[in-house]
């Protein structure tokens, strides 16, 4: 899909504050309410837009730590990854998994409750997993900036 100025300004907003209304958002380009909303549904179609989503506070909910977790594998063989990608697509402490390159195969950030819950998580997924080589913790003390707005 090839996104023009209309389409790019109706992102801008959108990741910003995804509950503007098209009636807003239009009045704000110079497109109708119809014509925003017929290019927001294109754009949900084409996989442009991903997700529309709350962001909550992990504090709030009982889920004040974050770590970042590099992962190291003793061998790359496709099979391997693939599974492992699989796995952390099921686990709910798992918020983002990176396949990398470089000298670790994969970066986890991994949301829990406290250090112990995170141990009880190494222990459950990655010291059972005999393709893992080795991982490196680190813990998150404060988050400075989390954005997920693109500069577009």
């Amino acid at each position: 899909m090839i996104l023009d100025g209309f389409d790019l300004a109706i992102l801008r907003y959108l990741q910003k504050k995804s509950r503007h209304s098209a009636e807003l958002i239009g009045a704000d380009i110079g497109l109708s309410a119809t014509a925003v909303q017929r290019r927001i549904r294109k754009l949900r179609d084409e996989g442009v837009i991903r997700a529309e989503v709350a962001i909550v506070s992990p504090q709030a909910v009982g889920y004040p730590l974050t770590v970042m977790v590099e992962v190291a594998f003793k061998k790359g063989l496709g099979d391997v990854i693939d599974s492992f990608k699989q796995d952390m697509q099921a686990l709910t402490e798992v918020q983002q998994c990176f396949y990398l390159a470089g000298d670790f195969d994969f970066m986890l950030i991994v949301q829990t409750t406290d250090m112990a819950a995170y141990e009880r998580f190494t222990r459950a997924v990655l010291f059972v997993n005999e393709n893992v080589l080795k991982f490196r913790t680190t813990v998150i003390m404060d988050t400075v900036k989390q954005s997920y707005c693109l500069p577009i």
